[in-house]
Formats: C-alpha cells, sequence, structure tokens
C-alpha cells in the first residue's frame, strides 16, 4: 500500500478541511494517507506522494507551506508532487478571481524544479467570525465576498485524478 502525504498551511481551518477531503478520497481507493499539517511535519521520505496545499493571503502562501517547500525540495524532486492554493471567495472562477494565477509568482521556480503532477486552486472560505478586528476591516475595505465557496465536488475530482496516477505508479 502506497503511503501519501497531505500536508497543508490553514490560518483558520478551511484548507485544513479541504486537505482531510482529499485524504478521505485517497483513503477510500486503497492508499495509506496521513494528513498533517506542514508545520508539523518532520520527514518526507518515508512517503510515497505529498501532496501539499494552502491558503492565500493577499496574494501570497502561508508561511508553513512556503517553508515546508525549503526544508523538503531535495526529497520532494524524487517522488511525486501535488499542490493546491485555497483562498478565492465569491462567485465566478477561481483562476480568473486571482488573474490567471494557480500558485503565487514567487513559488513558480520551485514548482517548475520539482516538476509538480499538478496544480490546482480552489475556492475559499472566510468565516467574519473567526477574522480579528483589523482582518474583518480589510475584508469590508477591499469587498471581499464572505461566507464558503468551497467546491466539494470539484476537490474530490481532483484527488481522484491523483488516485488514477497513483495506481499505475
Amino acid at each position: 500500500m502506497k503511503k501519501i502525504l497531505v500536508a497543508y498551511a490553514s490560518k483558520y481551518g478551511a484548507t485544513a478541511e479541504i486537505a482531510a477531503a482529499i485524504a478521505n478520497t485517497l483513503g477510500e481507493n486503497e492508499l495509506d494517507v496521513k494528513v498533517i499539517s506542514a508545520d508539523a511535519v518532520n520527514e518526507v521520505q518515508s512517503y510515497d506522494a505529498v501532496v501539499l496545499g494552502s491558503a492565500v493571503y493577499a496574494g501570497h502562501w502561508l508561511q508553513g507551506a512556503v517553508d515546508f517547500l525549503d526544508r523538503f525540495k531535495k526529497d520532494l524532486g524524487q517522488k511525486p508532487v501535488w499542490l493546491f492554493s485555497s483562498g478565492p471567495t465569491g462567485d465566478g472562477d477561481a483562476l480568473e478571481l486571482l488573474n490567471g494565477w494557480k500558485i503565487p509568482e514567487a513559488l513558480q521556480p520551485t514548482v517548475s524544479e520539482l516538476k509538480v503532477r499538478d496544480v490546482a486552486l480552489f475556492h475559499g472560505k472566510i468565516d467574519t467570525r473567526k477574522l480579528n478586528l483589523a482582518e474583518n476591516l480589510l475584508v469590508r475595505a477591499m469587498r471581499g465576498a464572505t461566507g464558503d465557496f468551497r467546491d466539494w465536488d470539484a476537490i474530490r475530482a481532483w484527488a481522484e485524478t491523483m488516485v488514477t496516477s497513483l495506481v499505475k505508479a
């Protein structure tokens, strides 16, 4: 049975929930999956493949995910890797809402170097009850859409594409 790591960086838990949904889909297909915060990962050598995701704030991944890529770049270059970003809220195509990018521009060289299998962009969630005063003011000033805009069917479908790749490998 192949061991898969699903690591994530999540500020308020919405991206962690996406990671859990991906892991559930992989696990339903007889893969041995571990879901863990990117900050808490100590090694990736024991895994056959890695999925890493981060929430996106102001066009950037959370530092925990960026640090994960830096810490494990050498090992990640030797195994299948998938990446996902979670962030835009509101109606419409997530890619258009982020002006055509799936991953922050600063990470593009690393993504190219790793030969990542796929990069996905999912809508996110903003729960104003979890935000501090400054964040709430920023969301209002930017007229950000609040609520849960995650597409669970799209998330599970993306995870299914990994299953196909991993089972054939």
